[in-house]
């Protein structure tokens, strides 16, 4: 791969006009329409690790993509001043390195349901369990298609939303850069073509999950022709290596969510502040005591932030050692694994899979949580069953189901098939902050 292709700044749909006057660079006008679109807005309100928490201090997914972004800032002028002085790219170039990685991830999470990871498995389960019955709507699904639904996907969902649903609608959605649509893209490949690879024992990291649904393939393959993605596959089951920049916003997910989670987990008291201080201070440059002018959590802020950085010095370093793998898509392994900090991420993540992730509060919540995403599907489902046998006229939508829909604010625009139905419903669904998930379900069952 090269990076003249891999940093394409043409967008996916018409130009944009900026205002007379004032040009910005392709990777702010992409970064302000995320910031300023309704799907980021509602992460504010959708789970991180602790579902509807009270506390102000816990992190949701809102700010947690801010700060994902600025660390993927920072990891990109790290790479981005290495190639511009190994001659890879054109001097200034980390800028639009650094610029791509900081809009990729503002937009990484914002495909992700109510409820977190817990929120993916329930919307999976009610359409595997639908899809045992024998209604017409979801009998009428081709097989290859049912796991975007039975293993539904965030990081698609995201692909979709940014690509397709949002802005201009079915015309290049927000119209990002082709850059930053590369850099976004963590798993460049569908669903079952994902699952065929799978099954046969690829072990690409990239195929790890699907991060394009059927109905954005043909788009998504335009896109990477124009990056130069390396193609695998035939015209029928193609996937691809994944945009080099896309290990860098991973390592940026990463680096965040394991360091920001133990800050969140003493907040919320899951952990202590010794379990939390031992485990950040090896990843830091340089070990800092508490002064007798700190409180306990002033001095977790303090070693969250040294941590911070050297996870970002390490992950640079990762990058530059493992280049030539990563630019032949030969790569199959995270930043984060490969750094010299391996060791102390994964001591995190034993202790957050063992403590934090089964912590009684986040158990029971995400119990609520699978049953609330449930009873909103449930309620919907009478619209979509009527719509179908009424051939997807709109305007023949019985009484009962119009005043749902309207009840609701269901969004029936593009619905020709079952296929795009079932979408309609996972759109609407997955697009639900938690508190409004919690209202509509209650609305729906009376209770």
């Amino acid at each position: 791969m090269n990076w003249a292709q891999l940093l394409h700044a043409g967008r996916n749909g018409a130009e944009p006009k900026d205002q007379k006057g004032i040009r910005r660079e392709p990777y702010i006008i992409d970064a302000d329409r995320i910031s300023f679109s309704a799907p980021f807005r509602r992460l504010a309100n959708k789970t991180q690790v602790h579902p509807l928490h009270d506390h102000d201090h816990i992190h949701h997914r809102l700010i947690h993509s801010v700060e994902t972004a600025s660390v993927g800032r920072s990891l990109g002028m790290g790479v981005g001043q290495w190639l511009e002085d190994e001659k890879h790219i054109a001097p200034g170039g980390r800028h639009d390195i650094a610029g791509m990685i900081q809009a990729a991830c503002l937009a990484h999470d914002i495909g992700n349901p109510p409820f977190g990871h817990s929120g993916e498995n329930a919307i999976g389960a009610w359409f595997a369990a639908q899809f045992r019955t024998e209604s017409p709507l979801f009998t009428d699904v081709a097989n290859h298609l049912k796991p975007e639904f039975i293993d539904f996907e965030g990081n698609a969902q995201g692909f979709r939303i940014i690509s397709r649903l949002e802005m201009y609608r079915n015309d290049g959605g927000m119209r990002l850069s082709h850059g930053v649509l590369g850099a976004f893209t963590k798993y460049p490949v569908t669903a079952d073509v994902q699952t065929a690879e799978k099954s046969g024992g690829n072990p690409y990291c990239g195929l790890k999950k699907f991060g394009v649904f059927h109905s954005e393939a043909d788009h998504f393959h335009k896109i990477a022709y124009t990056l130069g993605l390396i193609s695998e596959g035939t015209d029928e089951n193609r996937w691809y290596r994944r945009h080099p920049l896309v290990f860098l916003v991973e390592a940026a997910d990463d680096i965040c969510y394991n360091i920001v989670d133990l800050e969140d987990a003493f907040t919320s008291g899951d952990l202590s502040y010794d379990d939390v201080k031992d485990l950040l201070t090896p990843l830091s440059h340089f070990a800092t005591d508490r002064s007798a002018n700190n409180t306990r959590a002033e001095h977790i802020a303090h070693l969250r932030a040294l941590a911070i950085g050297g996870g970002v010095a390490a992950c640079v370093e990762a990058f530059k050692t493992h280049y030539t793998a990563i630019m032949s898509g030969t790569f199959t392994s995270g930043l984060v694994e490969e750094s010299d900090k391996a060791a102390e991420f994964a001591a995190i993540k034993k202790l957050a899979n063992t403590q934090l992730f089964t912590a009684p509060r986040k158990t029971k919540l995400e119990v609520s949580g699978r049953a609330t995403i449930h009873n909103v599907l449930n309620g919907i489902l009478p619209v979509f069953t009527d719509l179908q046998a009424k051939g997807w006229d709109l305007d023949k939508l019985g009484d009962y189901e119009t005043q749902l829909a309207r009840a609701v604010e269901l969004d029936l625009r593009d619905i020709t098939d079952s296929y795009s139905a079932l979408h309609a419903m996972a759109d609407y669904t997955s697009g639900m902050t938690d508190r409004y998930a919690v209202k509509i379900s209650r609305m729906l069952t009376g209770i």
